[in-house]
């Protein structure tokens, strides 16, 4: 049986998780060890997964090779792409920030990704006013990217829900999905270690 180490607050670590839901991928979940993990994959970043002797790092490549049918094409790999670079990455310097040492923070920085983040709300509404999924008419890799990187993207950075209603709408349907929704679930006694105020709307 394959082998997942992985933290059930990471984001990219959702990512994966919900992939391997969705295809009903028997794996044993090993909770996150930064030793442990540094062993296999120098970065130590999450999750990393162990298959024999095979070890796979970062979450998209964990997808391909342990839900690759997850993996519907061209469209997918692009929305993947652009969840986490224009999703994921804002809204974790936005997170981060707030864990630098007193006088090292980057107010600029952050200023920034909260305008990445409302670049790239509009650029998911534009795109989800007229499809149900974001890639390939059906859920896919892009989908297993892009639900964990609005839900935490949500917190930080509320969009304009009655105005953006294709991306608010997806939103509603993608948390709705039961490999989302798990993974919401399996999460939540860890919302105490965010560093910023969890907001009510974020249930």
């Amino acid at each position: 049986m394959i082998k997942v180490h992985l933290h059930p607050f990471a984001s990219y670590c959702w990512k994966a998780l919900i992939a391997l839901y969705e295809c009903d991928v028997e794996f044993e979940p090993i909770m996150e060890d930064r030793e442990r993990i540094a062993k296999l994959w120098p970065p130590a970043s999450i999750p990393v997964l162990e298959d024999g002797d095979t070890v796979i790092p970062e979450s998209t490549a964990v997808i391909e090779h342990a839900a690759p049918a997850m993996v519907t094409g061209p469209e997918a790999r692009l929305w993947d792409r652009i969840s986490d670079g224009h999703v994921m990455t804002p809204m974790q310097k936005i997170v981060t920030d707030r864990l630098r040492p007193e006088g090292k923070s980057d107010p600029e920085g952050v200023r920034l990704a909260h305008v990445q983040l409302e670049a790239a709300y509009a650029l998911l509404d534009d795109r989800l006013r007229t499809r149900e999924w974001l890639a390939d008419g059906t859920f896919s890799l892009a989908d297993c990217a892009a639900a964990p990187a609005l839900f935490y993207a949500r917190v930080v950075h509320r969009w304009d829900e009655a105005a953006l209603t294709g991306l608010t709408a997806y939103f509603e349907r993608v948390s709705a999905r039961p490999s989302v929704h798990r993974v919401i679930e399996e999460a939540r006694p860890y919302r105490e270690f965010f560093p910023l105020p969890w907001p009510d709307y974020a249930t």
